[in-house]
């Protein structure tokens, strides 16, 4: 059921292997938080992104928002978030040309969350 939310900044498209993260990202989210249901992700590049004063042409950013039905611990919500950045350093690029802000934030997803699945 983890709604995942991926927002960054645009000309990260190259160098951000997005694929390979998800590929990881999944079973991680769904082993850590034991949900039984399917993660969904959306990545949602942005044109423009700004990190305080810096220049925004030096300094990219990313967020990942993970979404849970309520009922975890604000403990294994705290130690997801810190696996899930673990996991994006990895997958994105760590060079001079890159300086690369990233943060993550998981939270419940509000009572009036629904799914529907009807298979095509």
């Amino acid at each position: 059921m983890p709604h995942i939310t991926v927002d960054y900044t645009a000309r990260l498209a190259g160098a951000f292997d997005r694929q390979a993260f998800v590929r990881e990202l999944h079973p991680m989210v769904r082993d850590e938080a034991g949900s039984a249901g399917v993660c969904k992700t959306f990545f949602r590049p942005a044109a423009d992104t700004y990190v305080g004063d810096r220049d925004a042409a030096r300094v990219a950013f990313v967020h990942v928002e993970v979404g849970l039905l309520a009922g975890r611990s604000e403990e294994l919500k705290a130690r997801l978030a810190r696996d899930v950045l673990a996991l994006l350093g990895k997958h994105l690029p760590g060079d001079d040309a890159h300086e690369v802000v990233s943060s993550v934030e998981v939270r419940d997803l509000a009572a009036s969350y629904r799914l529907d699945h009807s298979p095509q």
